[in-house]
């Protein structure tokens, strides 16, 4: 079994937590987490807006187990997602907020006794589900690997050492001595969720463990050739249209900057019929590309400006984040929001890089994605 240390600790520890630290589990507080599932429990599992694989993947593995203590799972998202985590077990009783009768969504977490809470750091990753979350008195567990965990859970664990909100899930299941109920769809959904946050095992956040994790997988019975075939080989011809217009027609690259970025409009979605996930991806490609640093994604949604950012080194896309986007996320791999228009947003981030210009210039071109 894999040797990744982790931590689990209550909300009174959460103000001393180092993000960048690890700490073997506080075996006192791990119990009482553990009498939590001793009894059958209203639970609710809730991950981020847009989920990917990782955040609909470590959600509905942790529900097929929890069901199989004999738990009533509820897995809520804020919104929907990419059909081609369409395959994954339990997906069609996953409710979406946004698609939904919110009302009885909220009496869900209300009565919840126990709310999971999935593949985010920040209640506002959830949107209006992060007031009812918040309000709601079940008792919280985050379970996350992103940067700065927010101080609203009564448990914690988390770890910016792990690659995926998967990859704990899964050693979560192993302290609690339940792998043994781990069978092929609860396996392949964490599967999933490690491969893509991983990207396909080529971040340099693929360690030792990530490899062990991944061969316990496989002999519980994930099948990699599918869930590979099915994640990333389910395009339509609209979908690589799509690519090939963003490609060609809307990558900028600022050499001067060592920066490339897509601007994409409403209009841009609107002509390839773009549904939920065809965007997946589409930054790495101007990551990919020689002497980039920073590379970025900025969509019009309508509603808001979304941005996806991803870097290599050491210049920290999640500061950027932070500081001008109210986003965030990893050091290498963060999103933000803008609420001007298009333009206006691609202009503030092209006037924000000769503010980083000698850190993007002087950034060593290796990925710590």
């Amino acid at each position: 079994m894999g040797t990744f240390v982790f931590t689990l600790f209550i909300n009174t520890f959460a103000k001393h937590y180092q993000a960048d630290c690890r700490a073997w589990v506080l075996m006192q507080d791990f119990q009482a987490f553990k009498q939590l599932l001793h009894t059958p429990k209203k639970i609710v599992i809730v991950t981020h807006h847009n989920p990917d694989a990782d955040a609909l993947g470590s959600s509905l593995g942790l529900s097929g187990l929890l069901q199989k203590m004999n738990h009533q799972v509820d897995v809520i998202t804020p919104s929907d997602y990419p059909v081609f985590l369409h395959w994954m077990k339990g997906h069609e009783q996953v409710r979406v907020y946004e698609n939904a009768e919110k009302p009885a969504i909220n009496k869900l977490v209300e009565n919840a006794q126990l709310i999971f809470c999935l593949d985010f750091s920040s209640l506002k990753r959830i949107n209006d589900l992060g007031e009812q979350v918040n309000r709601s008195q079940a008792v919280k567990v985050l379970i996350d690997h992103h940067l700065d965990p927010e101080d609203f859970a009564d448990f914690y664990f988390c770890s910016t050492g792990a690659a995926a909100t998967a990859e704990l899930v899964y050693e979560l299941v192993v302290a609690l001595e339940r792998t043994g109920l781990i069978d092929q769809d609860i396996a392949e959904a964490l599967y999933a969720g490690i491969m893509t946050d991983t990207g396909s095992f080529q971040h340099s956040n693929t360690t030792q463990s990530v490899h062990r994790i991944v061969a316990d997988l496989i002999e519980l019975g994930a099948d990699t050739h599918k869930v590979s075939r099915l994640i990333y080989d389910s395009n339509t011809l609209e979908r690589l249209q799509f690519l090939g217009f963003a490609l060609s027609k809307r990558l900028v690259l600022l050499q001067e900057y060592n920066t490339a970025f897509f601007a994409i409009s409403k209009e841009d979605l609107v002509r390839f019929n773009s549904k939920t996930g065809d965007t997946e991806g589409l930054v790495n490609y101007a990551l990919s590309i020689k002497g980039v640093v920073l590379a970025a994604l900025i969509i019009d949604r309508g509603e808001l400006i979304k941005l996806s950012l991803r870097s290599v080194g050491d210049f920290s896309v999640n500061q950027l984040a932070r500081k001008h986007f109210e986003g965030g996320g990893h050091r290498n791999a963060a999103g933000g929001k803008s609420t001007v228009s298009l333009q206006e947003t691609v202009d503030k981030f092209i006037d924000l890089l000769p503010l980083y210009k000698s850190k993007l210039t002087s950034t060593k071109q290796i990925s710590n994605v």
